[in-house]
């Protein structure tokens, strides 16, 4: 949520903002708004000055035993009009929150402003495309093909029997995969880069949906429980931010960095016609999340720092990458400057993203009343919050198995990289 102080004295600014984003919005309404409801507060508090005056004067009069009924009579009518007013400005109210609900953050000084994708631009890139020296298979069909001796790793089909289409269900081998990657990325991020895991709730009440930005906006996207107001999360961000709601914390207690692994759901509601093959696109998925809580000065560093974090992992994985800066046509409605890291799949012959990071300002500080006080005491202000995928499954999946895919059309577990080898084995010493 943008802060409506600064939209009265920058509705220029915001303006071009919302324009970077795509976006068209009344702020000329919303500052006639604005206007009307601070006429009719003053209104009020002058009529509860005169009120509070008459009652003491109403009080003088019975204790003199003089009467007072005329004037109690005109008292009435002013708190007749104090209630009136007090309707006026809950109405206001109500409008300029869900307004203010419904308005995308503004981009960064330093996110290049352009519709669509066309302000994305590869900021760096690690490692080369494998070109093999045989023709490329795509990942559905080295995962479900059950080709080889250890069969099949992944249905589609069977998935689509349980829940639907694009629920994948993974194999034997391919399900040891998933947990192994899991595992894999929060031993990383807990013991090299110093993140505190949780494990947190799949159910998000609409609270704390709403902090993060998912709603009101992305609502037709969300999977939501028929006789309840929960939703299923579509990404760690939401429950690991909202840890934090409503709360004031300490300067000491920052910077907060979590990591945690959750199931995401997400309907894709918008999704007809785009790449849906396989694992590229699923409404059910595995993803490590990382989130920060940090003070505003130290955002834009944090944010450096979380990309590296994320990019440590696809080292690890020894997957050819690159990192996209997106323009503002192309960020999420809550973030303010986001990087996107893509891996290059070999059987698809495409980039697929497997993580985004952002920083969102206050935005979502404001939205979840979620502040800190400075060390002395002093005005408490709104923390800024990041978070990025460490990464998401299963299009690493797709990566991983596309890129180490062997001559003969199977997947070959032992040639993996070396750092997730000893995540895909059944067999533990300690056992």
């Amino acid at each position: 949520m943008l802060d409506l102080k600064w939209i009265r004295e920058n509705p220029d600014i915001l303006q071009k903002g919302l324009k970077a984003k795509g976006v068209k919005a009344d702020v000329a309404g919303l500052l006639q708004l604005d206007k009307e409801k601070r006429t009719l507060l003053k209104q009020v508090e002058d009529l509860k000055a005169e009120r509070n005056k008459v009652n003491q004067e109403i009080s003088r009069l019975k204790a003199a035993g003089s009467p007072a009924d005329a004037i109690i009579n005109d008292m009435k009518s002013t708190s007749q009009k104090i209630k009136d007013i007090d309707k006026k400005v809950g109405d206001i109210d109500e409008k300029i929150g869900n307004w203010m609900l419904s308005v995308p953050n503004i981009p960064h000084e330093s996110v290049v402003c352009e519709p669509g994708n066309k302000g994305n631009k590869v900021v760096r890139t690690w490692g080369e495309p494998r070109k093999l020296e045989f023709k490329a298979k795509n990942h559905v069909d080295l995962m479900g093909g059950g080709k080889g001796a250890e069969g099949e790793y992944l249905s589609m089909g069977k998935g689509t029997l349980i829940s639907g289409s694009a629920f994948p269900v993974f194999l034997d081998k391919g399900a040891l995969l998933e947990r192994g990657l899991i595992n894999f990325m929060i031993d990383l991020h807990v013991s090299k880069h110093g993140y505190k895991e949780v494990w947190p709730p799949a159910l998000a009440n609409r609270g704390a949906m709403t902090g993060t930005g998912q709603l009101p906006k992305l609502e037709e996207d969300m999977y939501r429980l028929r006789d309840e107001d929960f939703f299923l999360i579509p990404t760690g961000e939401v429950p690991v931010t909202n840890l934090y709601r409503g709360q004031i914390l300490h300067e000491e207690e920052l910077p907060i960095r979590h990591v945690a692994y959750t199931p995401c759901f997400r309907r894709e509601a918008g999704s007809y016609g785009k790449d849906t093959q396989g694992l590229s696109r699923v409404h059910q998925f595995d993803k490590v999340e990382m989130v920060k809580i940090v003070k505003p000065e130290d955002a834009v560093t944090e944010l450096e720092e979380l990309v590296e974090n994320a990019e440590a992992v696809l080292k690890a994985l020894e997957l050819p990458y690159r990192v996209v800066q997106l323009g503002s046509g192309d960020m999420s409605f809550a973030a303010s400057k986001c990087y996107d890291l893509e891996v290059y799949a070999p059987g698809m012959d495409r980039w697929f993203e497997v993580s985004s990071c952002s920083t969102f300002g206050d935005f979502q500080a404001r939205r979840m009343n979620l502040r800190f006080r400075r060390e002395g005491g002093g005005k408490v202000e709104f923390a800024h919050t990041l978070n990025g995928s460490g990464v998401a499954l299963p299009r690493t999946v797709l990566c991983l198995v596309e890129n180490f895919q062997t001559k003969d059309g199977g997947i070959d577990f032992n040639n993996f990289p070396k750092a997730l080898r000893p995540y895909l084995s059944y067999s533990r010493e300690s056992l």
